[in-house]
């Protein structure tokens, strides 16, 4: 009989579910993908479903239930950073103290109460950062690595290095709270107007569009910085330990103005403060990572934790740091300890060996749901869609690429859907790199977002050292590394341009993926994880000689990624999109006489602006 592991992470952000079957992935998905709501902090109901049925199984027949933390521990910690407050926070004790009173503080019940039963031997709650740690070393591709886990709190642990060997891993040092990279890079999320565990990659694109002239203050006066990477902060400048918000005024008045409203208008000001503190940020994570390489020795890493997410650090580390090689988890958030905390108990707990395969053993991370093309073509059909049905591989590619080289904006949705924040080719909005305008016109009428956000390249994995300056040897199958572009496909642009006035600069060949400090959010496509994938993009290289096109999740602003079929074609008709491909089924807007009716306004507002 096969042995079943559940991982589950909920109730705090990002709700998850992972299933293993003698230690092989089965499945693995977030809950907002299913209820539509983003970052849905509810327990995984419908995930777990969709798990336990890719399985063929039910609750009953799950050996092991494991949760991501220690729900105790973590509530020790809440009561213990209110009482050294006392009495300031006592309106943020209030508003706690009755959701930890409920389920959060007896999750066993909690979990066979949600599962309608209880597992066949326990539930297991690993640390907060052994299920990061675990995420991020065993589907690896290395026997042994480093492990470096960065975020924003779990239990205690903000950072941790560990290191890993074989089927074990251990924790061998950590910074705790209220001492946070993770929660510093949050209180200028905050500062700079974006929402807390969302908004902090659009600081990340921001950043270039400013100058660091802030990085002293932040150094002089907010983190006291080790060689090793330890820190520590200056907490008379933040809230986050007593109040409801991310800073206190000690902050405001050391950067002489008030946090930003929302939606209001970004001042050169706030570029500079995102780029001061992303330079710090990546100071702490390539300190941090000499370190780990210094006292495990070993020659690989691996990465998980929120922080993981800064791929503008990570390719830092990459370029600038000792080792040979580094692996991120692709839900390298809270979302991926749902398959961490079942890692650990296959391996760690169990002791059961581990299988290490040459690229990763995550599958590309296509965990999720899938619709095959017989059920499409009746959901088509039953709408009185018209499409174009592609009967071989060949045509398929020779269509889209196509289309594509005529400027179309294309919704692509094939295969299993990601697990992570990341469209990775599976369930993403594609055009050509190319194209000037591609990137306006796929941010105010497709995403319906900032307009200074950059937008990903995708790259046939053989070509990627052409386009880019990442070595040979290095891929980027998770869209989880900066890489700049090559000096010979940058085009010289005008000096003394300021703030979102780059933006219409034309900085290379491929500008629709090229930030105005010349980096890019590198993915690199091969066909062992996205045949499909791969063969499209040859075709298209075939045609233009260009190995290269945009990739962007296939949502609109504050909505989760699409999963189904009937979610993509209502994303398509909300927006101004051109082409919907569906598996093997090509449906332009043009060619459509009778579409249903997608009321555009009331369709953007059901998403709060994230």
């Amino acid at each position: 009989m096969p042995t079943y592991v559940l991982g589950v992470s909920a109730f705090y952000h990002d709700s998850a579910a992972a299933l293993l079957r003698d230690g092989e992935i089965v499945a693995a998905a977030q809950e907002e993908r299913f209820t539509r709501k983003k970052h849905d902090p509810a327990f995984p109901t419908r995930a777990v479903a969709f798990c336990l049925g890719q399985a063929g199984i039910t609750a009953r027949d799950l050996d092991w239930v494991a949760f991501y933390d220690k729900p105790i521990l973590k509530f020790h910690r809440l009561l213990e950073t209110y009482l050294a407050f006392a009495p300031v926070g006592l309106q943020s004790f209030r508003k706690a103290v009755p959701m930890w009173l409920g389920d959060k503080l007896h999750m066993r019940r909690g979990l066979a109460k949600a599962l309608g039963c209880k597992p066949k031997n326990r539930f297991v709650f690993p640390e907060h950062h052994e299920s990061h740690a675990a995420s991020a070393f065993y589907p690896s591709p290395f026997e042994e690595a480093a492990i470096v886990t960065m975020d924003g709190v779990g239990e205690w642990a903000t950072t941790s290095i560990g290191v890993g060997e074989g089927n074990r891993m251990r924790l061998l040092q950590e910074v705790r709270f209220p001492h946070s990279l993770g929660l510093l890079y949050s209180a200028f999320t905050y500062y700079c107007g974006f929402k807390v565990n969302s908004g902090e990659y659009k600081l990340m694109g921001l950043a270039p569009y400013g100058e660091p002239r802030f990085e002293k203050q932040i150094r002089d006066h907010l983190i006291q910085l080790r060689e090793d990477g330890s820190y520590r902060l200056d907490l008379s400048y933040f809230n986050y330990c007593q109040g409801l918000t991310m800073t206190g005024p000690k902050f405001h008045a050391l950067f002489g103005a008030p946090p930003r409203s929302p939606e209001s208008q970004l001042e050169q000001f706030h570029m500079d403060l995102a780029a001061s503190v992303q330079k710090v940020t990546e100071d702490v994570m390539l300190r941090t990572a000499r370190h780990a390489h210094k006292i495990t020795g070993k020659k690989n890493l691996c990465l998980a934790g929120g922080v993981a997410l800064n791929c503008v650090g990570n390719g830092v580390i990459l370029r600038e740091g000792p080792f040979d090689k580094i692996w991120i988890q692709p839900a390298a958030g809270d979302a991926g300890g749902a398959l961490g905390c079942a890692q650990f108990v296959w391996h760690q707990l169990l002791g059961k060996p581990r299988t290490v395969k040459p690229t990763d053993s995550q599958r590309g991370s296509l965990l999720g749901p899938r619709y095959e093309s017989k059920e499409i073509k009746a959901f088509l059909d039953s709408q009185k869609v018209v499409y174009e049905e592609c009967t071989t591989e060949a045509q398929l590619a020779d269509r889209v690429a196509e289309l594509i080289e005529q400027e179309n904006v294309i919704g692509w949705f094939q295969g299993p859907m990601e697990f992570g924040p990341r469209a990775l080719g599976s369930r993403s909005i594609i055009g050509d790199a190319r194209s000037p305008k591609m990137q306006s016109v796929m941010n105010l009428k497709i995403k319906f977002r900032e307009s200074f956000r950059p937008f990903a390249p995708i790259v046939l994995r053989e070509h990627a050292s052409e386009y880019f300056e990442i070595a040979p040897q290095h891929d980027s199958p998770y869209m989880l590394i900066v890489a700049p572009v090559r000096q010979d496909k940058r085009k010289p642009v005008e000096a003394g341009a300021k703030g979102l006035d780059k933006l219409k600069q034309l900085r290379s060949v491929v500008p629709a993926v090229t930030h105005v400090d010349y980096s890019a959010r590198l993915q690199t496509v091969d066909g062992e994880r996205n045949p499909r994938l791969a063969n499209l993009m040859r075709r298209f290289k075939e045609r233009t000689g260009s190995p290269v096109l945009i990739n962007t999740s296939f949502n609109v602003r504050g909505e989760p990624i699409v999963c189904t079929p009937q979610d993509a074609l209502r994303c398509c008709l909300g927006t101004e999109m051109d082409v919907l491909v569906l598996e093997n089924f090509v449906i332009r807007r043009a060619a459509q006489k009778d579409l249903p009716v997608i009321d555009r306004e009331k369709y953007l507002s059901a998403f709060s602006l994230d």
